[in-house]
């Protein structure tokens, strides 16, 4: 099965004029092992921001995980079960994105103190209390942070 474009397009443009179209076109060629009508540059680009999606999504879960915890940790008086459902569920986004993609356990490694250090403005900010207030190195280790049964 030949995949035809318009006489005038090559699929490099059409990465620029119809996106959708385009991946359609590419998983059409991939699957039917037509690999030199690929638009190459393109797809390792989509590729790599594929990974980086990936990588941003835990950052940001770890990063509201963190600052859930803080704010457990340094307002015991204002606790709630809002807070105790978000630490679940974005340690349960994280579970999942482990699943799936293992090797970002590294990542997640790689990220923890800089997260952390984000989490840290957020808590400020969520809480009205100054950032001095929270620790500058993490209080929880990277286990704890995961753990469904830890809870400052």
């Amino acid at each position: 099965m030949t995949i035809l474009l318009e006489p005038t397009q090559n699929l490099t443009e059409l990465y620029d004029q119809d996106y959708c179209l385009w991946l359609e076109t590419t998983a059409k060629l991939l699957e039917t092992g037509e690999f030199y009508q690929l638009d190459i540059p393109n797809l390792i680009e989509e590729i790599e921001d594929m990974s980086r999606k990936e990588k941003k999504s835990l950052e940001s879960n770890l990063e509201i995980l963190l600052m859930h915890l803080l704010k457990y940790k340094y307002q015991p008086e204002k606790r709630s079960h809002s807070w105790k459902y978000t630490i679940i569920e974005h340690r349960n986004r994280i579970a999942k994105t482990f699943k799936y993609s293992p090797s970002l356990k590294n990542h997640y490694r790689e990220v923890f103190a800089e997260c952390y250090q984000v989490a840290r403005k957020f808590a400020a900010n969520e809480t009205g209390l100054s950032i001095e207030t929270f620790q500058r190195e993490s209080c929880f280790d990277l286990e704890q942070v995961l753990d469904e049964n830890y809870l400052p």
